[in-house]
């Protein structure tokens, strides 16, 4: 099987584990960090071109996982953390994965993010190195081993 064919399956088993527990996720610190792992996978490569910032609004809004939250509420919240990795990377990118760490008490909501991230990066069929990058640094941000993802 190629490398494509396994994200695809494993991004597919990855939804399908999530939506099986949509419910319990249902908090602001999840859709705030759950939104700044979208954006920081969006501007991975240090940008976000407008289409991406649409391709990605449009998973965000058909994910079953985050279906428990307002699409307008997490549209903005995406908007907010993009425009802030936009306007300044280095902070931007502080700023979203400081949003993720406080999930670090809750692993369940950190995985869950985590997974929510590679789903996103590979969403497009090409989770590159930056996007595997960004998803890594949050790893290490709320203290799970990237090697639990393959990483």
């Amino acid at each position: 099987m190629g490398f494509f064919d396994q994200l695809k399956t494993r991004t597919a088993e990855m939804s399908g584990q999530l939506k099986t527990r949509a419910g319990q996720f249902k908090s602001k610190e999840f859709a705030n960090a759950s939104m700044a792992m979208c954006a920081l996978i969006a501007a991975a490569d240090g940008s976000i071109d407008p289409a991406e910032r649409q391709r990605t609004e449009g998973v965000i809004t058909s994910n079953d996982i985050l279906a428990v939250f307002p699409p307008d509420e997490l549209r903005q919240k995406f908007a907010f953390y993009a425009d802030r990795l936009v306007r300044d990377f280095e902070f931007g990118k502080v700023e979203a994965i400081a949003t993720i760490a406080k999930l670090k008490s809750k692993p369940d909501h950190a995985r869950a993010v985590i997974q929510i991230g590679i789903i996103i990066g590979g969403a497009d069929g090409n989770f590159d190195d930056n996007e595997k990058k960004a998803v890594r640094e949050a790893c290490f941000a709320v203290g799970i081993a990237p090697a639990e993802f393959d990483l």
